[in-house]
């Protein structure tokens, strides 16, 4: 996708914030679940951005969690979910984090059931469109900041296709080895231009936190960035 291409008026923008190791893996450590989360509500992101294995890799604890009902002014959560793997749908939406859940399917998503009633956006051919998925959140639901809370495998795609505009690592004081290999870019290749540092903390409990600018995004005023 052409660089310029990557960022429309409509399009929100778009965090990955992630915890990783010193190596830069998101496994194979014990993460701080809790500062992790306090430093994404920096952006009160209006969706959340998440892939389907995020999602499998927890449906057991979602059928068996409380159920409060939706969050009226938590963000939406938008699964990508090209295979129409998701089963908890109903248990995402209920579990009290989220307002609603949006399913991310592509044309050549097999069939959902007829009784189905989760809100979908289809976008793309053969795979979901991540572009298109994205620049239509921000037409359909008004949003201004997406934040990606998921693994290697959908940051890598975003990076690659130049639609991420700010990265956020929150790195902990573990070395995960060479037993784990899940980067927090998945299998993209680097981008090519270096990226801007934009913030950096550092915490009494060894965790540092970075947050870096894709350099070739505009460094225009924008709600990602306060």
């Amino acid at each position: 996708m052409p660089a310029d291409a990557s960022r429309s008026p409509r399009r929100p923008y778009v965090v990955a914030h992630t915890a990783v190791s010193l190596e830069g893996t998101t496994t194979g450590f014990p993460p701080n679940v809790g500062r992790f989360y306090e430093l994404a509500s920096t952006w009160h992101e209006d969706i959340t951005l998440a892939g389907a294995d995020t999602i499998l890799a927890q449906e057991q604890t979602l059928a068996a969690a409380p159920r409060p009902g939706p969050s009226a002014d938590g963000p939406l959560i938008a699964v990508v979910d090209g295979k129409a793997r998701i089963r908890q749908w109903q248990a995402l939406r209920d579990v009290g984090h989220w307002s609603n859940v949006i399913a991310l399917y592509a044309q050549s998503t097999p069939p959902r059931p007829p009784s189905s009633t989760v809100p979908e956006l289809v976008a793309g051919s053969e795979r979901v469109d991540l572009a298109e998925a994205i620049s239509e959140l921000g037409r359909r639901e008004g949003a201004e900041v997406v934040r990606v809370d998921s693994g290697g495998s959908l940051t890598g795609a975003l990076l690659e296709a130049g639609l991420l505009d700010e990265v956020s690592l929150l790195i902990h004081p573990y070395l995960a080895g060479s037993r784990v290999r899940h980067l927090w870019y998945g299998a993209a290749p680097y981008p090519a231009d270096a990226l801007e540092l934009v913030d950096s903390q550092s915490f009494d409990d060894g965790l540092v936190w970075l947050r870096y600018r894709l350099a070739r995004q505009p460094a225009a005023d924008h709600p990602g960035l306060p």
